[in-house]
């Protein structure tokens, strides 16, 4: 056997590392962002103490692909009140304290969710000005068809969030508004439904979709492919 014959198979070496490395990479980058999207999400995650946000609760998956029927959030300590904006199929109930504050906000979809699919739904929070710096966690309680999953965990001290395998929405509050700023004012009228329907809009537009991710990890993988297909051909010419 002359050396001519050994040195094609011993250049395509790298090119199989490559190949290989790439496909590990791939399927890192769609594995990741896939399991992280199995949660209840909160948009945005920060918040001022002493003023209203416009919270938006999402999640695009079933329980164990069951459908979904319902959202049932718990109102934490540091909320001063809370205001469901009312949307198209669904069906807001709520339960009040004796200082007529949501104690807990009930969304119950019209129809059920398929699993896949997203689903929205939103409040006007007003963050009490004692909650200034601190974690306040939302828990959510989804309600399927068959079965339910209690998205409660809250995640201790150095603890990793993602760690966990039903975290609680959580957001984060910050230093108390400033007087100009004029949201507590809206927070305490309840702000108005149709802004909030525009926020919630924008955070389902900003959102990134599972069947997107898979479609931009193929592109990638075909793109991959393709420089490694002419790394191989080149390689051969020269040989």
């Amino acid at each position: 056997m002359n050396a001519s014959s050994v040195t094609p198979a011993r250049s395509l070496r790298p090119v199989r590392r490559l190949v290989l490395g790439a496909a590990a990479g791939v399927a890192l980058a769609v594995g990741v962002p896939l399991a992280a999207s199995a949660h209840v999400h909160v948009d945005p995650g920060t918040a001022s103490a002493g003023a209203t946000e416009t919270l938006t609760f999402a999640s695009s998956h079933g329980c164990d692909g069951s459908p979904t029927t319902a959202f049932v959030i718990d109102i934490p300590e540091g909320v001063g009140n809370a205001v469901p904006i009312v949307q198209g199929g669904w069906t807001v109930t709520r339960e009040l304290s004796s200082d007529g504050v949501p104690t807990q906000v009930t969304f119950t979809s019209d129809t059920p969710v398929e699993d896949g699919l997203k689903a929205t739904f939103a409040m006007d929070v007003l963050f009490d000005e004692a909650a200034a710096d601190t974690s306040v966690a939302f828990p959510v309680t989804q309600v399927c068809v068959d079965g339910e999953t209690a998205w409660t965990e809250i995640a201790d001290e150095g603890q990793d969030p993602h760690d966990l395998d039903a975290p609680a929405p959580v957001v984060e509050v910050g230093a108390v508004a400033a007087e100009d700023d004029g949201h507590g004012e809206a927070a305490a009228a309840g702000g108005d439904a149709h802004a909030g329907d525009e926020h919630a809009d924008a955070a389902s537009a900003t959102s990134a979709d599972p069947v997107a991710r898979w479609l931009a990890a193929g592109g990638l993988a075909a793109g991959i492919v393709a420089l490694v297909i002419v790394l191989v051909r080149g390689r051969a010419r020269r040989n």
